[in-house]
């Protein structure tokens, strides 16, 4: 019977950092394996955090893709820091510091550490995502055309390597290089093969992580995808490539959705969701409002944040938090201090006229109306429903139409929060869902516990 796992190492979460502390932020590493005898490929995206191609690649490998057999490591945020503040590198290239590199670095313990993942037994081949500048051709034909830019190709330092398998790299890129056109219509995007030559006198990329892995015999090969694009088509064509190596070491894998630029683009901006404070919080911030207000966090207590993307984080800024997706700014948390009271687990209420049972840091999507059964000692308030004289909106069946739609989390104004309380301490919320014609259904970001539904 195969054994399919998905690990994630002991890396935070999410960056949560104090503005001007001289935050650290450390990178995931996603173990998806199926097998211990089948091959296993390294995925490494945002080495530089200006592009955006590379690093959402990874992190869709990391969190939409399930291995059938072989196994699939993925760095998707290698340099988080400048990822989240939109920087080519906040200490400089990552990316040049792979053959020597001082101690006193920012950077030394991370460098470290990917350069430990690198070397680890299992790992047979190494893929480095970037984003390019223009179209790489053999020879000039314009200034976006020619030996000066790197997008749209497979990039080898050397024709191979003496290892136990996977050597031959010019190859393979060729193999791969084919594999990808194939199904690529238009010329301009098709791939090319280029060898930098390192050890022949490059010293610019004789500081590069794919030639630290050359170095310790490990094969590597760096994906280049052009500026040119918008991010969402970059990481197209960059799944297009790590899939046929996938293919070309036999590891099987599974998606569910088309490899379509229109169906990325779905996933990359909805991929959105946070948990605060070990599901206190919970909220859909693809397309959150600019800012939202009155957010319960607890009491001079740090705030402990949960994703479904890597590529999430907030920061501290004065009197709020700002959280980025990636080089996006998405919203502004404006805090309200609360006592916490973790006593309520579970609330009973009645979505469209059905009887539920649903752990508190859920979302629940409605079609017409929601009803919360009163639990005493405990009030319910949905923010943006106001009664005269109602202080506890547990038993009143309240509608989309009963709510104000400037208090909702989303500029749709489909999302809005539950909230309970036990007298002035904060016990958790739900988010309602009250977007059209969409099946009532309970889902949760929480790491220790699964929705209840009855």
């Amino acid at each position: 019977m195969k054994i399919i796992a998905c690990i994630l190492l002991a890396f935070p979460l999410l960056a949560f950092a104090n503005a001007g502390s001289g935050p650290r932020f450390d990178f995931r590493l996603y173990k998806k394996e199926a097998t211990d005898t089948a091959p296993t490929i390294l995925i490494i995206g945002g080495i530089q955090g200006d592009e955006p191609g590379g690093f959402n690649a990874a992190a869709l490998l990391a969190t939409e893709y399930r291995i059938t057999k072989g196994n699939l490591w993925v760095v998707p945020n290698l340099n988080f820091e400048s990822i989240i503040k939109r920087s080519r590198g906040v200490h400089g290239d990552m990316n040049r510091k792979f053959s020597s590199l001082d101690r006193n670095d920012p950077e030394y313990e991370l460098v470290e550490k990917i350069k430990a993942i690198i070397q680890d037994e299992r790992i047979d081949i190494v893929l480095n995502l970037h984003d390019g500048s223009g179209f790489y051709r053999e020879k000039y034909v314009d200034r976006l055309h020619g030996p000066q830019r790197w997008g749209q190709s497979i990039i080898i330092d050397q024709e191979k390597i003496e290892t136990h398998r996977y050597g031959e790299l010019m190859a393979m890129a060729k193999r791969i290089k084919n594999a990808v056109n194939a199904v690529i219509d238009n010329e301009e995007s098709q791939y090319r093969v280029r060898n930098t030559r390192t050890r022949e006198g490059d010293v610019e990329m004789e500081k590069t992580l794919t030639y630290f892995s050359i170095r310790n015999r490990k094969p590597a090969f760096g994906l280049e995808v052009s500026k040119e694009y918008l991010t969402h088509e970059r990481v197209y064509y960059h799944l297009l490539s790590v899939e046929s190596f996938m293919r070309e070491l036999g590891i099987e894998f599974e998606r569910d959705f088309v490899l379509q630029k229109a169906s990325i683009k779905d996933k990359i901006d909805n991929n959105v969701k946070l948990s605060i404070n070990d599901g206190k919080i919970y909220l859909d911030v693809a397309n959150a409002r600019h800012r939202l207000g009155y957010v319960p966090l607890k009491k001079s207590a740090p705030v402990n944040i949960d994703a479904d993307s890597p590529l999430l984080a907030v920061l501290n800024d004065r009197n709020g938090y700002k959280v980025r997706y990636g080089n996006r700014h998405v919203t502004y948390l404006q805090p309200q201090y609360f006592d916490y009271d973790s006593s309520l687990e579970t609330v009973e209420i009645k979505v469209d006229g059905q009887p539920k049972t649903i752990r508190l840091g859920s979302l629940v999507e409605v079609r017409k109306s929601i009803l919360v059964d009163p639990v005493p000692g405990y009030r319910a308030n949905i923010i943006g429903f106001r009664k005269a004289g109602l202080k506890n909106e547990s038993g009143v069946l309240i509608r989309r139409e009963d709510i104000a739609s400037r208090f909702s989390v989303d500029r749709g104004a489909s999302l809005f929060r539950l909230e309970f309380y036990k007298d002035d301490k904060y016990c958790g919320m739900l988010l309602l869902n009250f977007g059209k014609n969409k099946t009532a259904k309970i889902s949760s970001l929480s790491r220790h516990s699964e929705p209840v539904v009855h």
